[in-house]
């Protein structure tokens, strides 16, 4: 049986049942293809790590993937919202399957449970991240920085609190850390994809913060460029480089051959800041981002602080 996922395969003979290496090797090619500055990342892992952290990122995108196809088949009137919120309910009974330690031969719930019977990470961190992504089906417009926050919990400080269950710790307020890095890396995508989610009708900043530099909706969805809106950004990036600071404390209290990899995550999505202020804060027609040779120079100077200074 082959297993394919946008054209990445996993060949396994056919009659035979899925083997757990090929399921490990299925989710690591997802994550090969679709997240180059994670793989890049986990690479610098222990071994031990690699696999685990792997079927996470799988679990994670096929979920993010499922709300993503159904809201172009929802826009389309392929399916209703009935039958999303059953496809979603379907997921996340197979979710539970899987932690009540029924087999599967999907191969990322095989990865999975095999993770789960080396790390404690609790089904609420999944399922929290399944409702959060599942609010981009019914998007709307966050009022506060409150509002915001949630829903940066659930999409991505959910992952940091699985990651870090995996990289291990030695001090609790490393989940506290965990949890900020998650929202600091969803304030980087959001400010990044500003222009493409214009695009889909849909602003995630914060009205209140619009309306703290007077800088209106239509302005903001005509991709109108001025002082206000330059003064807007710079407080978004600020506010997103508190929560990395915050992140960056967590790092010595992670298991030493875990800091590596946490720290390339944490200077190369917030470098994606220092883009967007090199391309003068134009989010509407340029989409910031940092080249491999650019993540590849800043190895050095990561592994001194991570691994020497710590």
């Amino acid at each position: 049986m082959n297993y394919s996922y946008n054209g990445q395969t996993v060949l396994h003979d056919a009659g035979q049942k899925l083997s757990l290496p090929n399921a490990y090797d299925y989710c690591r090619q997802i994550a090969r293809h679709h997240a180059k500055t994670f793989y890049l990342a986990a690479k610098f892992l222990p071994k031990r790590q690699q696999n685990p952290i792997f079927a996470m990122y799988a679990l994670l995108r096929t979920v993010d993937d499922l709300v993503d196809l159904a809201q172009d088949k929802l826009s389309n009137g392929q399916l209703t919202r009935k039958e999303i919120n059953d496809s979603i309910a379907d997921w996340k009974m197979r979710l539970r399957a899987c932690y009540d330690g029924s087999p599967s031969n999907d191969p990322i719930l095989m990865a999975w449970q095999d993770t789960l019977r080396h790390y404690s990470i609790p089904i609420e961190l999944p399922l929290d991240l399944i409702d959060g992504v599942a609010m981009d089906i019914d998007f709307k417009t966050f009022e506060t920085f409150d509002e915001l926050y949630v829903y940066c919990y659930k999409v991505a400080s959910v992952v940091g609190l699985m990651t870090v269950e995996i990289f291990g710790y030695s001090n609790k307020e490393a989940l506290q850390h965990a949890i900020d890095l998650g929202i600091a890396m969803q304030l980087t995508n959001i400010l990044r994809d500003i222009g493409e989610d214009i695009d889909r009708n849909r602003i995630y900043l914060p009205l209140e913060d619009l309306r703290r530099f007077n800088y209106s909706r239509e302005e903001f969805m005509s991709r109108t460029m001025n002082n206000k809106f330059v003064d807007l950004m710079k407080f978004q990036i600020d506010r997103a480089r508190k929560y990395y600071a915050s992140a960056d404390l967590g790092i010595p209290m992670l298991e030493k051959n875990s800091r590596l990899a946490v720290g390339i995550s944490s200077r190369n999505y917030s470098d994606i800041l220092k883009a967007i202020e090199e391309n003068s804060y134009d989010v509407f027609t340029q989409r910031a981002y940092r080249s491999f040779y650019q993540k590849l120079s800043t190895l050095p100077s990561i592994w001194i602080k991570t691994m020497i200074s710590a």
